[in-house]
């Protein structure tokens, strides 16, 4: 045996994605649940009726509370899965790996910001949340790209390569048909309608995006060794 293998401590790293899918799906349902059972939403379904904003279902009340303590850590889980990503991808040297976990850290800051200001009044307070979740969409967009990047110049291509490339592609059509949605219904309140509804889809991506990360992760055994003090 290798008495310096015995003195390491390996842990598999694909519970890390699964928390960065899991948890905000979980505490987003689970905060539009509470908001509409002390009333401060209608029911409605947000998928079709695009009734509230991921936002606006938890800004109020216990359901924002825990959105907001929930939220805070999960940026920091997300943070580490794009470190993660980038000791995956070390066999494919280039810029595209290497930026991963700075791409991932800016994500997460803001991703931060806009749970840490949810629910404040003021038009300041108002433009953090409103460009903390706009650049946290963006720069997690980023991070997956350089994911990409970095899977395509394997020969053979890993399998995780599809199944992100279907998720980009998702991420994508979500996005043009926002800006569609923004330039051509001109009634304010359906606008938003769309708005709302595109924003929980483009949410569902996130959550697909992690648990891509998170199957290929546990399909691969990918861990981390820690020595022993």
């Amino acid at each position: 045996m290798d008495p310096d293998r015995s003195l390491r401590t390996t842990f598999p790293l694909w519970p890390l994605p699964l928390l960065a899918a899991l948890l905000p799906l979980f505490v987003t349902h689970l905060a539009w649940w509470l908001s509409i059972r002390d009333g401060y939403i209608p029911l409605c379904n947000p998928y079709w009726d695009g009734c509230v904003s991921i936002s606006r279902a938890a800004r109020q009340g216990l359901g924002n509370h825990l959105f907001r303590m929930v939220m805070l850590p999960c940026a920091t889980v997300q943070a580490m899965c794009w470190l993660a990503a980038a000791l995956w991808l070390r066999r494919d040297a280039g810029a595209a790996a290497r930026a991963l976990p700075w791409l991932g850290l800016v994500a997460a800051v803001f991703l931060g910001l806009y749970a840490t200001f949810l629910g404040t009044e003021g038009r300041t307070y108002g433009l953090l949340r409103r460009y903390g979740i706009s650049l946290y969409f963006g720069f997690t967009y980023l991070a997956l790209l350089a994911t990409l990047r970095a899977l395509s110049r394997a020969r053979p291509r890993p399998a995780a390569y599809v199944p992100l490339l279907v998720v980009a592609l998702g991420f994508m059509a979500v996005g043009i048909a926002s800006l569609v949605a923004s330039y051509t219904v001109d009634d304010e309140l359906q606008r938003d309608y769309w708005e709302n509804r595109l924003e929980w889809h483009l949410g569902l991506w996130l959550t697909a995006m992690f648990a891509v990360l998170a199957w290929r992760w546990w399909c691969e055994g990918l861990s981390v060794s820690l020595r022993d003090s």
